[in-house]
């Protein structure tokens, strides 16, 4: 397969609303496969077909530990049927805005119905980093990044230290810390 190149914000691709896909096909295999490889190499938890240029309603993830044997979902679809009303914070990331991390709030659970990677028809009810990724995913298929959930404040001061190491032709800052982005 292949590591596709990851848009970053604020490229204006990270905000179209991803159109919803026809058929699984090969050629979204293909894709989904790349976006897999994409992430893993990243290193994420989640990526979305919009990340990689591709304006479907595709999302991988896996949230498996490092010393885990990978375990890849692929959602192609994907809709929430309903979210819990307990709320749950966590500390996102994401891989088109690297190295930036910030608290936001979710519905602590949440159940989506998919396509899989054969376009059969799935539900699933996912809790924890799990559900966090899969609305974090969502969200990007209807161009929302993490930071649009913070205050004006808090993203416009995460944008421009992105904008300030893109111009530098450096990284934004890193925190030896961390290592997965959700996506």
């Amino acid at each position: 397969m292949a590591i596709r190149p990851i848009l970053t914000a604020p490229d204006p691709r990270l905000k179209v609303v991803s159109r919803p896909v026809e058929t699984v096909d090969d050629d979204l295999r293909r894709l989904m496969r790349d976006m897999l490889d994409t992430m893993y190499a990243a290193p994420g938890v989640g990526l979305a077909a919009i990340q990689v240029g591709e304006p479907l309603r595709v999302i991988v993830i896996d949230v498996s530990d490092d010393d885990e044997k990978q375990d890849p979902l692929y959602l192609v679809n994907p809709e929430i049927l309903s979210a819990s009303e307990e709320m749950r914070v966590y500390e996102e990331g994401c891989l088109s805005l690297p190295e930036q991390f910030a608290e936001v709030e979710r519905p602590a659970r949440v159940h989506v119905r998919y396509l899989d990677y054969d376009g059969a028809e799935r539900e699933l009810h996912a809790e924890g980093l799990l559900a966090t990724c899969i609305q974090h995913e969502m969200d990007h298929l209807e161009g929302i990044l993490f930071v649009d959930h913070l205050s004006a404040l808090k993203r416009k001061m995460i944008l421009r230290r992105l904008l300030k190491a893109r111009k530098s032709g450096q990284k934004a800052e890193k925190n030896p810390e961390r290592r997965r982005h959700i996506a």
